[in-house]
């Protein structure tokens, strides 16, 4: 898949959390048909991509198994894949899951480790031909916001890494037109620098590739607007 970004340089992503333990919306969509009618709507509303997951990733959660993920995510892109010709992208670390994603449907690997986590996960998104995210994560999610978060200049270090993991995983046989970056705002960063990366999306965009931004009702736009995590939908917005 190539990011055909023209006439159109924005587009959204819908998330579907088909997860118990999400930040947002755990628990909401865990049944395949009330998830795939969620993601119609998310259509209807204007969603460019559906980006479905079936492992949270907020700070501190557990991972699942394997085939825990499977159960939970395949179902649903097979039935939106069904109704609807929308671009799907399956949130993932899991190499096997990102394969039988693709074969059900999904156009696109979202990968918070940037293709680290599994040692398959590289060949795996250059065979399938499908787009890749490469997201900027410190750590884990069990790890990533604990010890010490400082940074002399956190747009530099994040553009550094995704420059390098972008360099990586071209070498190893993924089309760079393929590529998509994130930044990974949440993910192991001060509220501080999440608002600095947000306001300096053009050293990201610098790369040459297109910019993915997770900025959904997180913590960070509570602490600036003091609103709860369902009353954010106007700082998201913002936030873009």
């Amino acid at each position: 898949m190539e990011w055909d970004a023209q006439g159109a340089p924005v587009r959204l992503m819908g998330v579907l959390n088909v997860t118990p333990d999400s930040f947002s919306d755990g628990g909401r969509f865990v049944r395949a048909e009330a998830a795939v009618e969620h993601a119609l709507q998310m259509v209807d509303a204007g969603a460019d991509v559906i980006d479905v997951g079936g492992e949270s990733s907020r700070p501190g959660a557990l991972p699942v198994s394997t085939e825990v993920e499977l159960e939970r995510v395949v179902p649903v892109i097979e039935g939106v894949r069904a109704r609807c010709d929308v671009a799907v992208s399956i949130d993932t670390t899991k190499a096997a899951v990102a394969e039988a994603a693709v074969a059900a449907g999904a156009d696109i690997i979202n990968d918070i480790s940037a293709l680290q986590a599994d040692p398959r996960m590289v060949a795996v998104a250059a065979r399938s031909g499908a787009g890749v995210v490469l997201m900027h994560m410190r750590g884990t999610p069990q790890t990533m916001q604990r010890g010490d978060l400082s940074s002399p200049d956190i747009v530099a270090e994040v553009r550094d890494a995704l420059a390098a993991r972008v360099a990586a995983v071209v070498a190893a046989g993924v089309a760079p037109e393929a590529l998509c970056v994130d930044p990974g705002i949440g993910f192991g960063k001060t509220g501080a620098q999440n608002v600095a990366l947000v306001a300096r999306l053009g050293a990201l965009a610098a790369l040459g590739r297109p910019v993915l931004l997770g900025v959904s009702r997180k913590s960070f736009l509570g602490a600036l607007t003091g609103r709860p995590v369902d009353e954010r939908g106007w700082a998201t917005a913002a936030a873009c």
